[in-house]
This record gives C-alpha cells, structure tokens and sequence, in this order.
C-alpha cells in the first residue's frame, strides 16, 4: 500500500512538471490587440489638407489599406498596398505597410506626377483603457516618413485622435482624425 501511494505522488510530480515544461515551450497565443478594420477621416494644418483611408484585415495578420489626401488645390496623394500586424504583447502591436503613392502637386510648385513606393514600420500601444499612442517610421522614396499620436477610442467603433506627422511631401503637420471602425 505504502509503495502504491508513494509511486501515484511521485507520478503526479513527473506529470506537473512536464505540464509546466510543455507550457512553457509552447509558443504564446495572441491575438491583435487592435482593430485593422476602419474607415478614417482627416485634416490637417500647415499646410492644410484633409484626407481618407480605408483598411481592411485579409488575413489574421496581413491587411489592405487604401489612402488619399489633398490640398484641393490640383493636387493629391493617393496610395495602396498592403500591410502586416502582430502582437508585441497583450498591450502592444507592431505593424508595417508597404505602399504605392501616386503624388500630383499644385501647380505652384511646378512638378510632374510621381510614383513612389513607401515603407513603414510603426507601433501601438495601450496606454489606458481608451487611450491608444502610435508611432511609426519609414522612407517614402527618397525621404523619410514620421507619425506620432494619440487616439481616444470613445466607443469600440469610434475615436477622435491628435497627431503630428511627416509623409515626406508637405513636411511636418498637426493633423486631426476621426476613425469608424467596422
């Protein structure tokens, strides 16, 4: 009897600590910890313009996007290409975009249309419950790309966000949006 108690205990020490091992070299399972499904409109100041874009998951980390800004003044930045996004960790997710601009621009500034492929690689980060700040960094073409911001997530299908931002054409600008997500 004696033996049967201590062969069950030392068997249910082998089985947790195989468990914790198992579990422990099993890889994490995470999901986005942000929604890649909007529709956002925008404008900015300095100079000023406003804009869309449009983003749509495809896949459980692989997302279209469709984007387009002007001055109205003759010209506009219109772009597309795909992008990817992955948990970093239960607040946090890396993202990136690789993109296609077809840029016309007013005819002050006297330049032909161009078409100029852009990289970004940004993050998002929880810093409340309904507090969202972002980053995100890049080369459109020849010159580099900057965002920075904050968005309030009102309800789950809307936010309100303040940014600063450089897409390598107009230079800096202080840019306001308003996102539906779906």
């Amino acid at each position: 009897m004696f033996v049967a108690v201590r062969w069950r205990n030392t068997l249910k020490k082998h089985v947790i600590v195989t468990a914790l091992a198992t579990s422990l070299l099993a890889p994490a399972a995470l999901a986005n910890n942000f929604n890649y499904n909007y529709l956002e409109f925008r404008t900015a100041v300095s100079p000023r313009f406003s804009g869309g874009e449009f983003s749509l998951m495809v896949g459980e980390n692989i997302h279209v996007l469709a984007r387009a800004d002007s001055q109205f003044e003759g010209d506009a930045d219109i772009a597309g290409g795909i992008g990817f996004n992955g948990p970093v960790n239960q607040f946090i997710d890396v993202f990136g975009q690789a993109l296609v601009h077809s840029i016309s621009y007013t005819d002050e500034e006297n330049k032909d249309r161009e078409t100029l492929p852009e990289f970004n690689i940004g993050l998002r980060m929880w810093l409340t419950d309904q507090l969202e700040a972002s980053t995100r960094f890049g080369q459109l073409d020849e010159s580099s790309v900057f965002y920075a911001g904050v968005r309030f997530h009102s309800t789950s299908q809307l936010s309100l966000s303040a940014e600063t931002r450089n897409y390598g054409i107009h230079g800096p600008q202080l840019t306001m949006s308003v996102r539906f997500q779906y």
